[in-house]
């Protein structure tokens, strides 16, 4: 049986444990409309493994990672959409290399609010294909897992989404709100045609409430609710380029980029070391990631470096001081042989935590206690969802899911159980 070793596995409606059904929390309780949606959403579980495994073979890359875009992707979905009764509409937006960036948004209800659900359809590219047990663009089901590029960032948030909102539509359930879906794109670069620019379409209303199927811990125990400022510089270092044998003639940029790394390494650690309990990890990161190819040949000293420094911010610092610091460690004498150019390749920052005690992390906690007899957390980490832009426009907020954080990893996967499992927990915070 798919997930005999997760605990959900055995639940196929109603509640577990603890009789949730005379609790007194003001939201509602189990009934018989949610055990009938349950019932339904566990009936899907085959067309959900399906989707998923036709959904992963349509690359969604971002041309900027060398792919083709969401295009084929958008279209398939929307498609599925349309087969379920619902007409979605395409949001597009061309980017700069020409390519159309489709969003598809649908929407059921006819209640005065909306809870958007909001995963993204692009992914990163396969990486190191090596590394890889199977074709990551083939989904391979085994042991109750579904192996594919994308699975688990974001394709469990958008299976998830899609069947939770299938099963409102077709067990004619009363809404308290409307369920808003937003297949977005673009998510992995920056959100630039995806949410930001949804965000200026008139779509959304200032009391909606918008739950980011993007985040993961393995229970689904913890609720996020704030990101720290994401700040990515690009580190040029130019040096001189000569023949290995004649280092005295040159300036070897590979070296000095290494004495940089070191020094920045200290210096943002050092002077950026405030913890806030909230996040996850309770400090700021700063993490050296990309370096761009130098030379080919071993005998040549190279003259330039390029690198990039993944900087995740707790909302207490300000992003343009780290800028700043790293520009006068830059110019300092050490580095006076070669020039080191910083500058901002993209950043993000900080927007207003959603309060713990706000409506949309109660009827959360609410539905996952209900389906799973446990009390979830709220937490911060370290930035990157669409949760962002929206609390940036001072709407509420949350990311969740439940699974393993393996995303952007060779051989990445999403349990089958807690795909089906999460679309329970959806569709009851709209009952």
């Amino acid at each position: 049986m798919y997930g005999k070793d997760n605990k959900f596995s055995t639940r196929i409606g109603g509640a577990i444990g603890k009789d949730w059904h005379k609790d007194d929390s003001p939201l509602g309780s189990i009934n018989k409309s949610q055990n009938s949606i349950d019932l339904l959403i566990f009936s899907y579980r085959e067309q959900m493994i399906d989707t998923m495994s036709k959904m992963v073979a349509i690359k969604a890359i971002s041309p900027k990672s060398g792919g083709m875009g969401e295009s084929k992707r958008a279209k398939f979905l929307a498609s599925i959409l349309e087969g379920w009764g619902f007409e979605p509409k395409i949001y597009e937006y061309t980017d700069d290399t020409g390519t159309k960036r489709p969003n598809v948004i649908t929407k059921l209800g006819n209640a005065s609010r909306t809870i958007w659900f909001v995963p993204h359809i692009d992914t990163v590219s396969e990486g190191e294909r090596g590394l890889w047990n199977s074709d990551p663009f083939a989904a391979k089901v085994e042991d109750g897992k579904i192996y594919g590029r994308g699975t688990n960032d974001d394709g469990q948030g958008v299976i998830s989404s899609m069947y939770a909102l299938k099963a409102l539509k077709d067990s004619g359930a009363k809404l308290k709100y409307n369920f808003g879906l937003a297949l977005v794109s673009d998510e992995e670069l920056g959100s630039f045609y995806g949410m930001q620019k949804l965000m200026k379409e008139g779509i959304f209303s200032n009391d909606d409430m918008f739950m980011i199927p993007d985040y993961w811990s393995k229970d689904g125990d913890i609720i996020e609710v704030g990101e720290k400022g994401v700040l990515w510089v690009k580190v040029t270092v130019t040096g001189a380029q000569v023949h290995a044998s004649t280092p005295d003639k040159g300036s070897n940029a590979f070296r000095y980029m290494a004495k940089f790394v070191d020094a920045a390494d200290k210096l943002l650690h050092v002077k950026y070391s405030k913890k806030d309990s909230l996040f996850r990890p309770e400090s700021s990161t700063f993490e050296m990631t990309k370096h761009e190819k130098n030379v080919d040949s071993i005998n040549i000293i190279p003259g330039k470096e390029i690198f990039y420094i993944d900087c995740r911010v707790l909302p207490s610092y300000n992003l343009d001081d780290i800028t700043s610091d790293l520009k006068s460690l830059a110019a300092s004498p050490e580095f006076r042989p070669v020039k080191i150019d910083v500058e901002t390749f993209y950043r993000e920052d900080p927007a207003p935590v959603t309060d713990s005690n706000s409506e949309l992390v109660k009827l959360l906690e609410f539905s996952i206690k209900s389906l799973r007899n446990i009390v979830p957390k709220t937490s911060g980490i370290g930035g990157g969802t669409e949760a962002a832009f929206v609390r940036k426009a001072n709407m509420q907020a949350v990311a969740w899911g439940t699974n393993l954080d393996v995303a952007h990893r060779p051989n990445e996967y999403v349990e089958i159980n807690n795909m089906v499992e999460d679309a329970k927990v959806f569709a009851h915070m709209l009952i």
